[in-house]
């Protein structure tokens, strides 16, 4: 294969659409080095403060009002192509979008984000895009912002997720199921007595994870850090804030005063590694959050999860036996207890979450883009 021209659109609303673009980015370039490669946020390219303000809305409002997100989330989750709203988002930035396209000539458009999948999607069933168009869904459920004729090849989490796309339209031969894809650096083996010396683990007691999120959205999270410190069970706690400083400086008497080993971070690029290290992970339940733990084989405790995408996330997790959810402090200071006492049932969940994915996802999406840039460079594929 010649040096191809790829753009990636993504979207930072949350990290997970960035996390699954920047994934397939290194997956295609240990396959073919001399490619050109253009990753763009998608909204952030039509108005930078506008961009702003809307990701800052999102966040506030899964922080402190997720059902009122849920209800917008699941009121929109079936929306209709004819509808004003679906085509008002199917007609976001459509000029500035196809002349970009046209002045870089990419050899194949890949799409993490909804919006800016649907506006290609109409352009390609127009024939104005000559370009195709890659569809990465990050979730392990199907909002109808994923659902688009006109994609050329749709790069799925799950048989669940396939089912729902074909159940809506959408033609069985242009997905595959590969999961969702993580970096290769969650492939990797990892030393975990190594690490666990690097990052000054005690040998003998249980780890728990507790990821808040790249903005610290974990709800409770100051209260599972506070059972964890006074558990009368021998147990140690990585604890990740994300980019929430008032979070992070919100810990410093749990911590200074903790019976049991606490360690905090701030924003981390190693979270492969703190993985690794760790016998459960305690976490919002975002799709790549969710593939790159089962990826590690890491059981998962999710509590409140998010209405919305993040709820069927959790379900997900659930059905598998790779984790748990809970929904009242209650629950989670029993669960954590019992989980302390009886470590079988995090072994099981754990065996659990190895048999749940595919394997080298990243790397299986990019045989299949390559194989859509090889066979049918121009196609337009769509519903049945």
């Amino acid at each position: 294969m010649g040096d191809l021209r790829i753009i990636v659109f993504s979207a930072s609303y949350g990290a997970g659409h960035v996390r699954a673009a920047e994934a397939l980015i290194d997956a295609i370039h240990s396959k073919a080095p001399s490619a050109e490669i253009t990753h763009v946020d998608s909204m952030a390219f039509l108005s930078r403060p506008l961009n702003k303000v809307i990701k800052n809305t999102y966040i506030e409002l899964i922080k402190h009002t997720p059902r009122l997100w849920g209800k917008f989330y699941y009121g929109t989750s079936k929306l209709l192509p004819h509808t004003t709203l679906q085509k008002l988002l199917d007609n976001v930035g459509r000029g500035e979008f196809l002349r970009y396209i046209n002045k870089l000539h990419p050899d194949v458009i890949i799409c993490t984000y909804f919006v800016i999948a649907g506006v290609l999607a109409k352009l390609r069933l127009r024939g104005v895009l000559q370009v195709p168009v890659v569809t990465v869904v990050t979730d392990y459920g199907v909002h109808s912002q994923w659902v688009h004729p006109g994609i050329d090849l749709y790069i799925v989490g799950n048989q669940d997720v396939y089912k729902d796309l074909v159940a809506r339209g959408i033609d069985p031969r242009i997905i595959r199921i590969t999961g969702i894809p993580v970096n290769p650096r969650f492939e990797q083996r990892i030393d975990r007595q190594k690490e666990s010396e690097k990052l000054q683990i005690y040998p003998g007691r249980p780890v728990f994870l507790i990821m808040g999120g790249a903005y610290g959205v974990l709800g409770g999270i100051k209260k599972m850090c506070q059972l964890l410190a006074d558990s009368d069970m021998p147990v140690q706690s990585l604890i990740v804030c994300g980019r929430d400083e008032k979070l992070y400086k919100s810990m410093d008497g749990i911590v200074a005063e903790a019976k049991n080993p606490m360690r905090r971070f701030g924003y981390v690029h190693n979270v492969e590694e703190l993985m690794a290290v760790s016998d459960i992970i305690v976490t919002k339940a975002g799709g790549l959050t969710v593939s790159e733990a089962l990826t590690r084989h890491l059981p998962m405790l999710i509590y409140k999860p998010i209405p919305g995408q993040e709820e069927e996330n959790a379900r997900f997790v659930q059905r598998i036996g790779a984790g748990l959810v809970v929904e009242t402090e209650e629950e989670l200071e029993e669960t954590v207890h019992r989980l302390l006492n009886n470590p079988q049932e995090i072994e099981q969940m754990r065996q659990a979450a190895a048999k749940a994915l595919p394997g080298k996802a990243a790397e299986q999406a990019v045989k299949y883009i390559f194989e859509l840039i090889n066979e049918c460079p121009q196609s337009i594929s769509g519903a049945k």
